[in-house]
């Protein structure tokens, strides 16, 4: 394998865990909506992410900046035309970063609300606009022969994009559904089970429709066995979820996620952004990488950090495994 191969890898099952974490992350603050009665329930659903959402966000952080390192024109063009659903991006995870932390910090009611607000919205705006980038990616979007974006903001709003966007909304609220039926106790538990079965037969029709339509548009054999997993791991989650399984429904769930992006990076390969203006202006893995000497110098600082990162978090989810409900949370002053 080529290094530019192995950092196309590299940076898949980095973008892929970001969305196996963040996902359900970004379930939960939507489930603060749709799911939790009253305050107490917010509060519930906010803790189980607590001690995890910050480290979750660590894995868009090096997804970004490996992108960036080992195929500084895919960036650049992505960053570029992409700008301005990334920048909503970036800025409701600002917002929703501080949400977290400044909640709490009164107990008014208006300065709660206006923060509960921002919790969903800036989780349900990125769950969004995630899968419509990726969708744009995979699909291929305007580039000239000087590997730069020519299209418009409309360029990105195709069908094919708004039900990828559309897919990863409801997909990743299925997962925080499991979730957060994992993760409870109580009342909450239970309709969270319920939630997770209806949100997770939309989350199948659409993940049908969706990667049937990638597969056909630009799939490939590679692909294929990705879309029947990805379909098989949904089937199983619901039917874990109904038994009362929430750990096997999780681990099911998030094995959706991994699979519907993995066919993405699948039908992807070779190219890192194809180009729909002329198939030979596209970007590879070839004439997007590094040299050879970067991505060498990257793979020895990748093989001792990336054992860390990941034993570390591991144990943060080890040290916060246990169940909490709404007798855990202290009355309010």
């Amino acid at each position: 394998m080529h290094l530019h191969d192995f950092w196309f890898l590299l940076i898949a099952v980095l973008w892929t865990g970001y969305f196996f974490l963040e996902g359900f992350d970004f379930g939960i603050g939507v489930l603060t909506k749709a799911l939790a009665k009253d305050r107490t329930e917010r509060r519930v659903l906010i803790n189980t992410i607590g001690p995890v959402w910050d480290a979750n966000e660590v894995w868009l952080i090096t997804a970004a900046g490996a992108t960036f390192a080992a195929f500084p024109d895919w960036y650049a063009t992505l960053f570029s035309g992409f700008y301005l659903p990334l920048l909503a991006v970036l800025v409701c995870l600002i917002v929703r970063g501080v949400a977290f932390e400044y909640r709490h910090k009164r107990s008014g009611e208006r300065w709660q609300r206006n923060w509960e607000h921002a919790i969903f919205w800036c989780s349900l705006i990125p769950a969004f606009l995630w899968g419509v980038a990726f969708a744009n990616i995979v699909r291929g979007v305007p580039i000239g022969p000087d590997k730069n974006f020519n299209g418009g903001l409309a360029d990105l709003l195709s069908p094919y994009a708004l039900l990828g966007g559309l897919l990863t909304l409801v997909l990743f609220t299925f997962h925080g559904a499991v979730f957060a039926a994992l993760k409870t106790v109580g009342d909450i538990r239970y309709r969270a089970r319920a939630f997770a079965a209806r949100s997770g037969v939309v989350a199948g029709v659409l993940t049908v429709a969706f990667l049937a339509w990638t597969q056909a548009e630009a799939g490939n054999g590679r692909s294929l066995p990705a879309l029947a997993v990805a379909v098989a791991a949904l089937a199983g989650a619901l039917v874990m979820n109904q038994r009362g399984r929430e750990g096997w429904a999780f681990a099911l769930s998030g094995l959706t996620v991994v699979a519907a992006f993995a066919m993405l990076f699948l039908a992807l390969f070779p190219d890192v952004m194809p180009s729909s203006s002329n198939a030979e202006w596209s970007l590879t893995v070839t004439n997007a990488a590094s040299s050879p000497y970067t991505l060498k110098i990257m793979t020895w600082i990748a093989g001792f950090m990336t054992p860390v990162v990941l034993a570390y978090q591991a144990w943060t989810y080890w040290v916060f495994r246990q169940r909490i409900g709404t007798r855990h949370i202290p009355a309010a002053h």
